[in-house]
């Protein structure tokens, strides 16, 4: 006798697509309801970084690369500003639920592993759409430059978003209060979106400095979304998209065998 499906489920194949459907509504709801926070203030603290550095260099003074300084930053404080923001929307997410209790009543669900992982997933990636339109839009407008590759700019962003936001899964999942999560974010994912190329080129460290920058994925990240906005890059973009294809898989996976068990999930 052949499993029936629970009752309200609305499956296509073996996937719940209302149950997914209604995770992912719930993560992307979750930081519109407050996208003065979301939004508006990755925009400000954008603004902030071009504007103190336009005041420390002058004008048309400082070029990167062959590059104006002020171009040369746009888009590394563009991926910056997504690499946290995708981080943060499913690490506090699943840290929230785990503090507050609740989290239960995403457990509970006829959602499977790939399903969690996505839901989670798809809240990370319209924030980092979000913001990185409206900080491209911004970066257009101030340095006059256009878009060299969008077709490049765009998938560094979705792997970002992707790659960050597998990483906040991982770090929600191990955290058990927000003083853990805190310092996963002020001594790892801080320091590594401003010290992978985001302000210089990598090319100026010494030894054995820049080596070990080629190692870490962020630093593709960022790199390749200059490669996507100015043309300009200190790998090559396609060595950068395999780099940074391969993390996100190995993240997510992870991701997906920690949802698959329970791993501190369940008390």
């Amino acid at each position: 006798m052949s499993e029936q499906p629970a009752m309200g489920v609305r499956r296509f194949g073996q996937v719940n697509w209302l149950g997914l459907y209604t995770l992912a509504r719930r993560e992307v709801m979750r930081f519109m309801a407050v996208w003065q926070q979301t939004i508006f203030a990755p925009l400000m603290t954008a603004a902030l970084f071009v504007l103190v550095f336009a005041l420390a260099l002058g004008q048309g003074r400082g070029q990167i690369m062959g590059l104006p300084y002020l171009q040369f930053l746009g888009p590394g404080i563009l991926m910056m500003t997504v690499i946290q923001n995708s981080f943060a929307n499913t690490s506090s997410s699943i840290t929230s639920a785990k503090v507050q209790g609740n989290i239960v009543d995403t457990l509970m669900p006829p959602l499977s592993a790939g399903e969690l992982l996505t839901g989670y997933l798809a809240g990370s990636v319209v924030r980092a759409s979000l913001v990185a339109t409206v900080i491209g839009t911004g970066m257009v407008l101030v340095t006059g430059a256009g878009i060299a590759h969008p077709l490049w700019a765009i998938a560094f962003v979705l792997l970002a978003a992707l790659l960050l936001g597998g990483l906040g899964i991982l770090a929600g999942i191990l955290a058990q209060k927000f003083d853990q999560m805190a310092a996963i974010t002020n001594f790892l994912i801080t320091p590594l979106s401003f010290l992978s190329g985001t302000f210089y080129s990598v090319d100026a460290l010494p030894e054995p400095f820049r080596t070990l920058s080629h190692w870490n994925p962020i630093f593709y990240l960022i790199d390749g979304a200059r490669y996507g906005v100015t043309g300009v890059s200190d790998a090559p973009p396609l060595r950068g998209f395999a780099v940074c294809l391969f993390a996100v898989v190995c993240v997510l996976s992870l991701g997906w065998r920690w949802f698959k068990t329970g791993y501190r999930m369940k008390a």
